[in-house]
């Protein structure tokens, strides 16, 4: 194996372990404060805090990335998580987790921005979806298991914890064998005013791959963190709530290299609109399903194999759209975009429990992933048309 090869490994397997803390993190915390009475609207709160942390970070990123290089700001994320995921079996209040999981949401975003970014960079087009594919599959591997950490609760609250700390650890220490390397410095960014122009110039050409993360998002934590809620005041055990999610992030996992190969044969848009709206239909065949738990899972698990690559080949897409130059930037945006519909997940999740008791949870879903897909259809064509006649 070269070094370019255990590189690419070492990163997606610490991305592995980092979507491992996540997917145990918001079952685990909505199972435990819907057990201690909590209101499903402040149960929703606290998991925001995640994607809260990603925000308030966001705009600070990348001057320290392009000065420092990528190995320092992953092993800072890395060790942000660690010892925040250590924190929480010692005071369980509230607020005190709220501000860990802001904590663990600004160490996650730190590690994923810098090892998407270092992905992206490194990647040759007719490769690149195939390698952000296999980042998103190791991701989707360590989400997948997260949520199986929930009934663990049962036998002591604070065992997941322990647990997920020790993991991170163990992959966290690999990153420290690589040699660590520095974006392209065509564009210097020294002041908050230069990265809002930055910004501005991404998503001018990239707005439209932005909409997938943002989908993804708010899909992943509404499932995550308001789908449990849901599920045990319609009687559904905690061990059946597991494997359900489980179920979407095994679906994700099947078809993420696939999907990933297919869109650098037939185009990132094409496949993105024919996935989201298979991705409304199986959302909205599970609405009909929730009373069989098998029908369920089965439905679950078609959904994740149709839109569990969205963030994945969103970033790919808007490595695409977006000059070199600005690939950090347009991978911090991706970043943003999945924050802000991970920050709304949960919070509509809670009010849309809360106050349409006799609706389906799952129909929000299937609303948001139609209305992108006609977004693509309609707008992707043209963002692409766009940077081809730009001359870099």
């Amino acid at each position: 194996m070269n070094k370019n090869q255990l590189r690419f490994w070492v990163l997606v397997s610490i991305v592995a372990v980092s979507g491992f803390s996540q997917g145990m993190l918001l079952p685990l915390i909505a199972v435990i404060f819907e057990k201690d009475g909590l209101s499903s609207s402040l149960n929703g709160l606290n998991a925001t805090a995640l994607y809260i942390g990603i925000l308030l970070v966001s705009p600070f990123m990348e001057p320290p990335l392009r000065k420092y290089g990528y190995k320092p700001i992953i092993i800072f994320g890395g060790g942000l998580v660690i010892a925040s995921l250590a924190l929480f079996p010692m005071w369980k209040s509230f607020w005190f987790w709220f501000v860990l999981r802001l904590l663990i949401g600004i160490g996650d975003h730190a590690l994923h921005f810098a090892t998407q970014t270092w992905i992206t960079s490194f990647s040759s087009p007719e490769k690149r979806g195939r390698n952000i594919s296999l980042y998103g599959l190791f991701f989707g591997i360590g989400f997948a298991t997260g949520p199986l950490m929930t009934p663990l609760v049962d036998i002591n609250e604070a065992l997941p914890f322990i647990v997920s700390s020790i993991l991170c650890l163990a992959g966290w220490v690999f990153v420290f064998t690589l040699k660590n390397e520095v974006p392209e410095q065509e564009v210097k960014i020294n002041s908050f005013l230069a990265t809002i122009k930055q910004f501005k110039e991404a998503i001018k050409y990239g707005w439209v791959a932005f909409l997938p993360p943002l989908v993804y998002g708010f899909l992943e934590s509404s499932l995550n963190g308001s789908f449990p809620v849901y599920a045990l005041r319609r009687d559904i055990d905690v061990s059946s709530v597991s494997v359900v999610l489980s179920a979407f992030a095994i679906g994700s996992i099947i078809t993420q290299l696939p999907l990933g190969v297919l869109s650098d044969q037939y185009g990132r848009r094409k496949v993105l609109m024919t996935i989201l709206f298979f991705g409304f239909c199986s959302f909205t065949a599970a609405s009909f399903l929730e009373q069989s738990f098998i029908g369920l899972a089965a439905a679950i698990l078609i959904s994740g194999m149709v839109v569990g690559s969205t963030f994945s080949l969103g970033i790919s897409y808007m490595a695409d759209l977006v000059p070199r130059n600005l690939l950090p930037t347009g991978n911090l945006l991706c970043g943003i975009f999945f924050s802000i519909g991970s920050l709304c997940g949960p919070i509509i999740g809670g009010l849309f429990i809360k106050f349409f008791q006799n609706v389906s949870f799952f129909y929000i879903i299937s609303v948001l992933l139609l209305a992108v897909s006609v977004i693509i259809f309609l707008f992707g064509k043209k963002a692409v048309l766009m940077f081809e006649h730009k001359n870099y």
